[in-house]
């Protein structure tokens, strides 16, 4: 299995996920927290593949603004979501190791590898989710069983 298909495979994992939670969103008595944290995470995705294809572009794109209803989340989460999923289906696993350069935080110059932007983002994607799941808990609705081994592993008798 070549990296770059390992990266697609996340993605898709944190796709069924998160859809899993817009979902439980949709339940709450008070969404705002949910709403702010999957708004970012839809904007996270948009930011950095600006970052990795045009980066004086970036400056544009805030982390946690625009803030989505919850019932934008499947339209606005996919059209976050396949142009990464495009990009990197569209590189060769040296093409995604070679660093792009971006400007950061602070307004200096940085740099990083695709593969480890998609990483990262994936990884936002896990932290976010389990803030999620605890504020869905508190609300008093159970959540949904969202680990990736789920996915994965196979009973055997």
């Amino acid at each position: 299995m070549q990296f770059k298909d390992h990266l697609i495979e996340l993605f898709e994992f944190n796709d069924k996920t998160n859809k899993k939670l817009f979902n439980k969103i949709a339940e709450l008595p008070d969404q705002v927290e949910c709403i702010r944290f999957v708004s970012h995470l839809i904007n996270c995705q948009y930011k950095w593949l600006v970052r990795m294809v045009a980066p004086e572009n970036a400056d544009s794109l805030d982390w946690w603004r625009p803030l989505y209803r919850a019932d934008q989340f499947d339209g606005e989460w996919k059209k976050s979501l396949e142009p990464w999923i495009e990009y990197i289906e569209g590189r060769s696993d040296e093409d995604l190791s070679a660093e792009r350069e971006f400007i950061g935080y602070d307004g200096g110059r940085w740099a990083a590898a695709p593969k480890d932007v998609a990483l990262q983002l994936n990884f936002h994607s896990i932290h976010h989710r389990a803030q999620i799941q605890a504020i869905i808990r508190e609300q008093g609705v159970a959540p949904d069983f969202v680990d990736f081994i789920a996915t994965k592993a196979r009973k055997l008798n």
